[in-house]
């Protein structure tokens, strides 16, 4: 029997992605205090690494990670508390990440912020982090 929780925790060589795009939130984190005030929007992208092996073989949503939950746990992160950094917001969503979801051993953030307050014509600043299970307690 395949054990759904054994992955390489070292490298995610070898494991499967399940990604969210685009999630769009409008929330109140910043630096300056109008950000905080008026809010805006935040883009997050994010990417699990696990082993969808057994998922893919029994059809069987428990054999994987439900996105709708993970949608639902990022919208809550994002709404709920408020940030100076998007490092905070991106840290904070992977953290919960792995620490809800035992058998995802790496995961990938990007938080875009499309209305950052700065002059001149961008489509969005941002930050990508990258998490592994060897990273949990260290934020």
């Amino acid at each position: 029997m395949i054990n759904k929780f054994s992955n390489n925790a070292d490298s995610s060589q070898g494991l499967d992605k399940i990604i969210l795009k685009n999630m769009k939130f409008y929330a109140y984190h910043g630096v300056l205090p109008e950000e905080r005030m008026r809010g805006q929007y935040f883009i997050i992208d994010v990417e699990l690494y696990t082993n969808l092996l057994l998922a893919g073989n029994s059809d069987n949503l428990e054999h994987t990670v439900n996105y709708a939950e993970v949608y639902d746990d990022i919208k809550n992160i994002t709404l709920h508390n408020r940030f100076m950094l998007i490092e905070r917001l991106a840290e904070s969503i992977a953290q919960f990440i792995l620490n809800k979801y035992k058998n995802v051993e790496k995961t990938k953030i990007l938080v875009k912020k499309p209305q950052a307050p700065i002059k001149g014509e961008f489509d969005w600043m941002g930050v990508e982090i990258e998490r592994s299970r060897k990273h949990l307690g260290n934020s």
